[in-house]
């Protein structure tokens, strides 16, 4: 066991269910597929890495295990698994801190399933960024983050309101009432909307390797209809 827990909060992609609100510009089942196209990115760049990989999966009736073993065989035996608990996102987000503490890791660096191009590099600085922080943000262009990195479950979730353009400066006024020293990573774009996925779109087709499987999927069905 290394000392670092990847924590990734993770939906089971199911149609109308999953991606919701792109789902109202390309459809549900679209949505739901790209999306596991995303877990299918996240689940093969992070196996075999020094961090231990756990997911942190909604609804706590999939059978994540199984599903994840469909995208990473290879590897998925040796990741970790637990349902969110919580009546909202910063009570989940908490819980997933407080489980891996309670397992004994000392860094803990999670990240959320919008961004499939969350590289490797980005997770290393975090980790070394948590050298010299109490709490270390990725901001998301949105106003949110797409990661938020800890050495303890500290609550910087309570009253934030969630999915919201405030969420990231809010949080870091939150840790800094708290007195915990907050560091930034590098803005990066997450995909809740249309021009979000458009501008992924882009990315990808400069620059496939950012996310491979999602790059596949979006090279056979264009963002904007099938091709």
């Amino acid at each position: 066991m290394s000392n670092t827990a990847l924590v990734i909060i993770a939906r089971y992609p199911a149609s109308g269910k999953t991606k919701t609100r792109l789902g109202r510009t390309i459809g549900n089942d679209r949505a739901a597929t790209l999306y596991q196209a995303f877990l299918t990115d996240f689940a093969q760049r992070f196996s075999g890495e020094a961090y231990d990989v756990h997911w942190a999966y909604t609804p706590p009736e999939a059978n994540f295990p199984a599903f994840i073993a469909t995208l990473a065989p290879s590897y998925a035996q040796y990741m970790t698994y637990f349902p969110q608990q919580g009546a909202d996102l910063g009570s989940r987000l908490h819980h997933a801190f407080k489980e891996t503490h309670k397992r004994g890791f000392e860094r803990t660096i999670l990240i959320s399933s919008d961004s499939p191009h969350i590289s490797l590099a980005t997770i290393g600085n975090a980790y070394k960024a948590l050298d010299h922080a109490d709490i270390v943000l990725g901001p998301a262009e949105d106003g949110g983050y797409y990661l938020i990195a800890m050495h303890q479950p500290h609550d910087v979730f309570t009253g934030i309101p969630m999915s919201t353009s405030v969420v990231c400066q809010m949080t870091i006024d939150l840790a800094q009432r708290q007195e915990l020293l907050v560091r930034l990573l590098h803005p990066l774009l997450d995909i809740d909307e249309l021009p979000d996925l458009l501008r992924l779109a882009e990315l990808l087709q400069e620059n496939p390797t950012l996310a491979p499987a999602t790059a596949a999927h979006l090279s056979l069905v264009h963002p904007l209809g099938a091709r």
